[in-house]
């Protein structure tokens, strides 16, 4: 499906994982950015990827602890940069040039590396 025709923003949408144009996966579309006026045309701004992007989604006391875990940041991808949405939401660009795969590098370093062979 390209991204250009109908859809049904939240189920069908919201929470898919995200895959950059490398296949890498860069997370999970946590809430997505409208514009518009009222009585007017309503357009996807962008996609929010990051704890920020769920902070409406969970209790005030779960967002503290999230917050104290992984902060509040949130990454906003353009509209533009979604190429088409399937069971993935596929981008055009790297996720590292939009500003996503942070929080899960980071996760990275704080485990354990894998031995491998073992």
């Amino acid at each position: 499906m390209k991204p250009s025709g109908r859809l049904k923003l939240v189920s069908g949408v919201r929470d898919l994982q995200i895959v950059d144009c490398d296949d890498i996966h860069c997370g999970i579309v946590d809430d997505i950015e409208l514009e518009g006026k009222p009585g007017g045309a309503l357009r996807v701004k962008a996609l929010l990827v990051g704890p920020g992007g769920y902070r409406d989604r969970l209790p005030r006391w779960w967002m503290a602890l999230v917050r104290l875990v992984a902060g509040e940041e949130v990454v906003r991808i353009p509209w533009s940069e979604v190429e088409s949405i399937s069971s993935v939401v596929r981008l055009a660009s790297p996720g590292s040039k939009l500003g996503l795969c942070r929080g899960e590098d980071k996760a990275r370093r704080l485990l354990p590396r894998s031995r491998a062979g073992r």
